[in-house]
């Protein structure tokens, strides 16, 4: 189907007669393109299904910080429409704040299931008996992981902008391994190419984790057992809510249940009902995003990734539009 087809139909079902208002042919959506796989992933599968629905233009764009993206979104003003990574409970914070009471952001009632914690190869698990994240707290069990020499392991807790990256901080120094380690925040392409390293020179690895992602397949990692997540044990204040927030947070636990859910400018109500009727129907699983992130880590175009999908699927596609 045609784009002009698409666009056409996406104006009749926001309104008979062409009167209603919607976004101009001419008007991009922008969705953040996020520097990891599973990100690229969800925001291209996004991007194809609104246009091979609607019709209309989306654009990517390079990730800003995650609270960037929110408070962008809630401008609703354009510059970020779209975001299709809203980890939760990673962003509770600001999901309270701009769709629980600033009601300037949606969030979609669909999500797919996901995984986090601390992860290392499963070979390095067989060989040093390292099963449990208190097994970290031990100056000889934190030299296995010091590849410089320094004295101190390293352990990689993401990327700065990720609010992951505070809770891991949180948690290193709350299941009492932060002071062996140097937690170290980079962009996850230099972790990878630092996990990649290590597993081909047999030497071990730590780091957050989180799926879908293709690393749990490409270097058969496993994540250390923690406790059950225990709410009274799981308190996260982040930088942005009180500057005194490592002091006030408490972080002893695994995460909650954790899902990703889609969310948009609540602006997008009014210009394009269409629009956010589709967005509310998108169900992604995480099967199909575990797929995806590894070819896109191949090399492939993420555009080109989603195709065969959006095209197989196009009379799913079309009764999330009509709904």
């Amino acid at each position: 189907m045609s784009p002009l087809p698409r666009l056409l139909a996406a104006l009749l079902i926001a309104a008979p007669g062409l009167a209603a208002p919607g976004i101009a042919a001419a008007e991009k959506l922008v969705i953040p393109d996020p520097n990891y796989a599973s990100g690229r992933a969800t925001a291209f599968a996004v991007s194809g299904i609104i246009e091979e629905a609607l019709g209309l233009e989306v654009e990517t764009v390079p990730l800003p910080s995650v609270p960037v993206v929110w408070e962008a979104m809630s401008r609703g003003k354009g510059e970020i429409d779209i975001w299709t990574e809203t980890w939760l409970p990673n962003q509770n914070a600001p999901k309270t704040k701009y769709v629980d009471e600033e009601k300037t952001v949606t969030l979609s009632e669909k999500s797919f299931p996901a995984v986090q914690g601390y992860c290392i190869p499963k070979s390095v698990q067989e060989k040093h008996n390292i099963r449990s994240v208190f097994d970290l707290a031990n100056p000889e069990v934190a030299a296995l992981f010091d590849s410089n020499g320094d004295g101190k392991g390293e352990v990689w807790i993401g990327p700065q902008g990720w609010l992951s990256t505070n809770i891991e901080t949180i948690r290193a120094r709350d299941y009492g391994f932060a002071e062996f380690f140097e937690l170290q925040s980079t962009d996850e392409a230099i972790a990878t190419a630092g996990l990649d390293a290590a597993v081909k020179a047999d030497r071990p690895w730590l780091g957050y984790c989180y799926g879908p992602h293709q690393n749990f397949v490409l270097y058969d990692l496993v994540l250390l057992e923690e406790p059950a997540h225990n709410p009274d044990a799981f308190v996260m204040v982040q930088p942005d809510e009180d500057p005194d927030w490592q002091a006030r947070s408490k972080v002893a636990s695994a995460y909650p249940d954790t899902r990703v859910y889609i969310s948009w400018s609540a602006s997008l109500s009014e210009r394009n009902p269409a629009l956010v009727t589709l967005l509310q129907n998108i169900q992604l699983s995480a099967d199909d995003v575990n797929a995806w992130s590894l070819e896109i880590i191949n090399g492939k175009d993420p555009a080109e990734v989603v195709r065969p999908w959006i095209e197989a699927n196009s009379a799913q596609i079309a009764a999330w539009a009509a709904q």
